[in-house]
């Protein structure tokens, strides 16, 4: 299975999603983003949904280390 991120897409609207998208998945959603604009399929692990790309305003990438339990400081 593919290494995933959590992303969140925030939509103009002042509503966001968060999913998770292995980094193919989040390449095409950014060249998406870039392009001309229209509907998009975003297939995540749990669903395919569709994007109008017109009202995209921000994709953010966890990028932090998760772990469990407490982490010392």
């Amino acid at each position: 299975m593919a290494d995933t991120k959590r992303v969140e897409v925030g939509f103009g609207i002042g509503q966001a999603m968060s999913v998770k998208l292995d980094e193919d998945e989040l390449k095409d959603l950014r060249k998406a983003v870039e392009g001309d604009g229209g509907w998009y399929d975003l297939k995540t692990q749990d669903a395919t949904i569709a994007i109008n790309l017109a009202t995209v305003v921000f994709i953010r990438v966890d990028d932090s280390d998760h772990s469990i339990g407490f982490s010392g400081g």
